[in-house]
């Protein structure tokens, strides 16, 4: 996975590891900016140089066996364009992006740059992007998520998960729009009145675990619900901004 360093522990590539982990997949950590970050805001963020992520990328595909891609933050455009280039060389490995924008204090990660080179190259090759709601209004042009979802999918994108923890109410619904002719919703029970920090890194990082060891996209859904869930029921209290998942519970697979 491609993402980038939260100093409060609680989002970004520390999620990613965690998460995959517990799922019971292997990690891959190459990180592609470091930030100025606790568990209430971003206040700041620098990419790593595309060249160094480069060369970590070729070297482990030298040795390691890929099975699946996850992307969270990704610094800036340069670096966009070192992901799209291995992953034209490893065309069946599934993509999962995590269009990571804003973080939900409000603080930026990723200028207009890297969302227009998101938009126009990155996408086409995902198997599945997982924006939220105030992500999927900015990336799909539209407040109606199902047109926005519809727009993104015209950027040659498999499939949309439509993640609802930003709203309100005693349910979370997720919504998978793909080329089907009627989108799919998950229905998960909301846990608490306010958000989690590094929820949406989780998810999308456990559906990448679920995808490397060989579950469906809608199964590796389900699956990743369910754990976010669990972890979420033991968030951690890590400083005075928003809880943490506990990604270091026990999972029963």
């Amino acid at each position: 996975m491609l993402s980038g360093l939260d100093p409060s522990g609680g989002a970004g590539i520390q999620a990613d590891i965690q998460a995959i982990t517990s799922i019971g997949a292997h990690p891959l950590p190459v990180l592609t900016c470091l930030t100025v970050q606790d568990t209430r805001n971003v206040y700041g963020a620098e990419p790593v140089s595309p060249d160094l992520i480069k060369q970590q990328l070729e070297c482990l595909a030298q040795d390691t066996p890929i099975h699946a891609i996850k992307t969270g933050a990704l610094g800036n455009a340069e670096v966009v364009e070192v992901l799209v280039e291995f992953v034209q060389k490893h065309s069946g490995v599934p993509l999962i992006v995590d269009p990571v924008i804003k973080a939900a204090g409000g603080g930026d990660l990723a200028d207009d740059a890297l969302v227009a080179a998101m938009k126009d190259k990155l996408f086409a090759r995902a198997e599945m992007i997982t924006p939220n709601g105030v992500e999927l209004a900015q990336l799909g042009g539209s407040d109606n998520p199902a047109e926005a979802a519809r727009n993104l999918l015209q950027t040659g994108c498999e499939s949309v998960l439509a993640t609802g923890g930003h709203g309100s109410g005693i349910h979370i619904i997720n919504t998978l729009y793909n080329h089907a002719p009627e989108p799919m919703e998950w229905e998960v029970e909301r846990v608490g009145a306010n958000e989690y920090h590094g929820t949406g890194c989780t998810l999308a990082a456990a559906i990448a675990a679920g995808r490397a060891m060989g579950l469906s996209p809608r199964a590796a859904i389900s699956q990743a619900q369910n754990y976010v869930h669990r972890a979420l029921l033991h968030a951690l209290t890590v400083g005075q901004g928003q809880k943490v998942p506990d990604r270091g519970i026990l999972w029963e697979r």
